[in-house]
């Protein structure tokens, strides 16, 4: 009865079920993980924002050789703005599609760090830098490196940098006076006070869980259908091999000399003799 589920087609088929059962699995727990991962990003962010800003130099020492240790600390520093401007472009923000202004600060020790302003929608005109001494509320940030399949940055040693992909701070340092700081700053707010044309400071990154919970247990509902579905067509089949087997049984023509006159004649005469209950 169940020999069929051997036979070449029904061996692919099981193959296919459980191969798409094992992938559904696996993306669950991706999911899953992907979740850890945005809840530890969350827990570290949140921690780092939430502690008070400190000067951007003792901030430097205190990261030493680990600038990663720092990123999302907000921290205050003055200097001056160089007038070059840097165009991070392809960038977006409530839902606008924009560039992000790079402006490179001498610090009042002498050092740079790159400033990025905040963002400018597509088509507006991005206004100067301030041209007196600023000082600036920021997050810090540690530069991008270009991912494998990512595109790369145009490049020309004889021209400076006007447009960038990401931060890569190893080739804007080039163009730039003194020490550079192996960190660049998210602008928060400063002094002068930000005017209603200058760039819109680029905000704190939003702390939710996004979707991995709700793909997760999706995946498992997937995986869950596959089985039930093989389930029901195993049974369903099995179910139409008998349903064919009673037909082809009930079907079979009548064995030779089952039927035979005498045996009618005997029959019919015994159905017409009275016999009387024994006395």
């Amino acid at each position: 009865m169940y020999g069929f589920l051997l036979r070449p087609k029904w061996i692919a088929f099981h193959l296919l079920v459980f191969g798409s059962f094992a992938l559904m699995i696996w993306l669950a727990f991706w999911q899953l993980d992907r979740l850890d991962q945005r809840r530890a990003f969350n827990d570290l962010v949140t921690e780092q924002i939430d502690q008070p800003p400190v000067p951007f130099a003792e901030l430097l020492a205190e990261a030493g050789d680990d600038p990663a240790s720092i990123e999302w600390r907000q921290t205050f520093v003055s200097g001056t703005y160089l007038a070059d401007q840097i165009i991070w472009f392809n960038r977006s923000q409530e839902g606008l599609a924009g560039d992000n202004v790079l402006t490179a600060l001498v610090t009042d020790s002498g050092s740079t760090v790159i400033v990025n302003r905040g963002f400018v929608s597509l088509g507006e005109d991005v206004r100067p830098p301030p041209t007196v001494e600023t000082e600036i509320l920021a997050r810090v940030r540690v530069p991008q490196a270009r991912q494998r399949g990512e595109l790369t940055d145009a490049s020309n040693a004889s021209e400076p940098v006007t447009e960038v992909r990401r931060i890569d701070l190893g080739r804007l340092s080039a163009q730039l006076p003194g020490e550079v700081a192996p960190v660049y700053l998210d602008l928060v707010d400063a002094i002068p006070e930000l005017g209603p044309n200058d760039p819109v400071p680029v905000p704190a990154p939003t702390l939710d869980e996004g979707p991995h919970l709700s793909y997760a247990a999706q995946w498992f509902i997937f995986a869950t259908c596959v089985l039930i579905g093989w389930v029901l067509a195993i049974r369903r089949s099995i179910r139409t091999r008998r349903n064919e087997a009673l037909t082809a049984a009930t079907s079979e023509p009548t064995l030779p000399g089952s039927d035979r006159p005498d045996d009618a004649g005997a029959a019919s005469s015994t159905s017409g003799t009275d016999v009387s209950s024994p006395r």
